[in-house]
């Protein structure tokens, strides 16, 4: 392999790196006001639509906390209090929660609706990488 070539690869691999390590790892507070930006940001996004007084909503946050450190570097998650949040839930005609948004290139790809066990939403989500 030539120079060039190897040089190619080492910055290649640097920027993915460096991408990574610009992920959040956990769960990101998303707000009206920051919505856009947000999903807009990163290629692939899901952002849970829950209420503090919504019980499946309750069960689904540890099992978003922990994808969000199995896809750290994939794919990033982010929270929005439907109660607090009613602009975009309105927007996106959300009439149930939980409900995950997912965002492919800042374009809205998919919903999931309802709570479920943590590998069959992992496996749901594995087809957006």
């Amino acid at each position: 392999m030539e120079d060039k070539e190897l040089e190619e690869i080492k910055k290649k691999k640097m920027k993915e790196l460096i991408r990574k390590m610009e992920y959040p790892k956990e769960p990101v507070e998303v707000t009206d006001s920051t919505f856009k930006d947000f999903v807009k940001k990163y290629p692939v996004v899901i952002v849970d639509c829950w209420a503090g007084w919504c019980g499946p909503c309750l069960i689904l946050a540890p099992i978003i906390e922990s994808l969000a450190k199995k896809f750290a570097g994939k794919i990033v998650f982010g929270k929005l209090n439907v109660d607090k949040n009613p602009k975009i839930p309105h927007e996106y005609g959300i009439m149930s929660i939980p409900t995950l948004l997912v965002f492919k290139n800042g374009k809205l790809v998919d919903r999931i609706i309802g709570a479920m066990p943590e590998p069959i939403l992992e496996e749901k989500l594995s087809k957006y990488l």
